[in-house]
């Protein structure tokens, strides 16, 4: 295990869940009806695109659940970049096995090196000036597996569910002021992170006069994130979000902010091409 893998529990638990949807009752009907089952076999994972690369520890459980004797071997790791044409891993033993565990495998790999893709994208685009967040706009089941991909693109986790953290939004302020909002927060759970979201100027000046430790700009212009982050001047951390794309990261982050958070690099994402090929 690596600071890229999701945690072993979850590693178990949604390759198992994707090997049923995928095996059925009766197996692998093809491979049973082709291949002997104790045909050796030997395979290469290659990319066909460039990248970064992330899911391996999925990669490694599907085989495993499906045949214990098909032995992985990594020529590169998580976070590391890939080139078109290079050889990401070889695969070898029951041929069976390697055949019956490709999709689920390779659906795995792909997405989460989708993400790692297009989060580095975003870090480099930031130029080290802000840290890029995932968000809560996860694939249900795969929160844990998109925020390790995302972690081996470069990018951090935000709060990885609804109790780790206060975050004040726009319908939590339907009917109380951010002042009371925020005492709220504090008084139940005080030593917890309390972020509050604004839409206005405005409101970045309630919450930074209410104490809260991190001000989240929704929606707004990089030219109005400048003028934000001068009215903060440090009282709090500063946050981004709202459609922020690879174009635009760069103004936001050289706005002067901590964080730019962006749900795109894992409710959006595209798979990254990754093919397994028999010898």
């Amino acid at each position: 295990m690596n600071d890229f893998d999701p945690p072993r529990a979850v590693v178990t638990t949604v390759v198992s869940a994707a090997l049923a949807e995928d095996i059925g009752v009766l197996g692998d009907l093809t491979s049973i009806a082709t291949v002997s089952s104790d045909e050796p076999g030997t395979a290469v994972l290659a990319a066909r695109e460039e990248g970064v690369l992330a899911g391996t520890a999925l990669v490694e459980e599907a085989f495993r659940q499906v045949e214990p004797a098909v032995v992985v071997r990594w020529r590169l790791r998580d976070g590391d970049p890939i080139e078109p044409g290079a050889v990401i891993a070889e695969i070898s033993g029951p041929l069976r096995g390697i055949l019956t565990g490709e999709r689920v495998a390779l659906n795995f790999l792909c997405h989460c090196s989708g993400i790692a893709s297009l989060t580095r994208r975003y870090v480099r685009a930031a130029r080290g000036k802000a840290r890029i967040l995932d968000t809560r706009k996860t694939l249900p089941g795969l929160r844990a597996v998109q925020r390790a991909a995302v972690r081996a693109g470069g990018g951090f986790n935000h709060r990885d569910s609804l109790a780790t953290a206060v975050l004040i939004k726009d319908n939590h302020l339907a009917t109380l002021g951010i002042e009371k909002a925020v005492d709220r927060a504090r008084a139940r759970w005080p030593v917890r992170t309390v972020e509050v979201e604004c839409d206005t100027l405005e409101q970045v000046g309630e919450a930074c006069a209410a104490g809260v430790d991190v001000v989240m700009l929704d929606n707004m212009t990089p030219e109005a994130v400048v003028d934000a982050v001068a009215l903060v001047n440090g009282r709090a951390k500063i946050e981004v979000s709202g459609t922020i794309t690879p174009d635009t990261v760069g103004a936001y982050a050289k706005a002067g902010v901590d964080f730019i958070s962006v749900g795109a690099i894992t409710h959006s994402v595209r798979v990254l091409d990754i093919g397994l090929d028999v010898k």
